[in-house]
């Protein structure tokens, strides 16, 4: 079975209107390493992280939530961040859905826009496991 994708067309206001960006799912390895950087970004800032959630990778993820990302500083969440755009591209022509290239600084102009991609990552590659493992 092929990675998830997901096409997402922005129509909040703003000088992103109507640009359609498409989220690629992480391999497995990657989406993995990442979930357990940010655990450890999160214990090392000092964020009760329970055993069970951390052992669960990307899914005790999900359940803890991406708000408990919150507590970790820029210094380590700097890279986690980084990466999450990583599997964002742009189509630029939203009629030829078939052509996407990799993002350039100018291509997203809105912070709101790079806060709602955020979430987007993150329901792609955590959506999945919902139920997977018990919220606290």
């Amino acid at each position: 079975m092929a990675r998830k994708k997901l096409d997402v067309t922005i129509s909040a206001e703003g000088r992103d209107f109507g640009k359609v960006f498409r989220i690629h799912e992480m391999p497995a390895s990657q989406a993995e390493r990442w979930a357990i950087r940010a655990f450890l970004a999160m214990a090392k800032s000092g964020v009760d992280v329970p055993d069970d959630v951390a052992d669960a990778g990307m899914a005790g993820l999900a359940a803890f939530g991406l708000k408990a990302l919150s507590g970790v500083s820029f210094e380590l969440a700097g890279p986690l961040m980084d990466e999450m755009f990583e599997c964002v591209k742009i189509v630029p022509d939203p009629k030829k859905p078939m052509i996407e290239r990799a993002l350039i600084e100018d291509d997203i102009e809105e912070v709101k826009t790079r806060l709602y991609l955020r979430k987007e990552i993150f329901t792609l590659h955590t959506g999945f496991f919902s139920g997977a493992v018990p919220s606290k």
